[in-house]
Parts: structure tokens; C-alpha cells; sequence
């Protein structure tokens, strides 16, 4: 694996745990409103975070 590929996947992973943690109060829609986010607005971050995941799977 390459390292750029671990690191992104570590980042995500991490954040998403704190999404997780954070999703326990209801007053904190995070996850849905940050997926909503990107679905409409399909931004460009986003993409090469994509990107840096897959950068192995040639």
C-alpha cells in the first residue's frame, strides 16, 4: 500500500469516529448533513480525498 493511500484512510477513519461520537447527542446532525453537503455540492476536496484512498487500486 502506499502511504498516501494509509494516511487518507487513517484520517477518514478518524474522523469519522469522532462523527460517531458526536452523532450520540441529537442535536448534532453532522454525518447527515455533511453526506447531504457533498451529494449536492460535489466539492472538489472531496474528490481528491477520494482520490488519496484508491491512489493503490491502479
Amino acid at each position: 500500500m502506499k502511504a498516501v493511500s494509509v494516511i487518507a484512510r487513517l484520517k477518514c477513519a478518524l474522523v469519522l469516529l469522532v462523527f460517531m461520537s458526536l452523532s450520540i447527542i441529537p442535536m448534532l446532525p453532522i454525518t447527515s448533513t455533511l453526506g447531504l453537503f457533498i451529494v449536492i455540492f460535489r466539492p472538489l476536496w472531496f474528490k481528491k480525498l477520494v482520490d488519496k484512498v484508491y491512489a493503490d487500486k491502479n
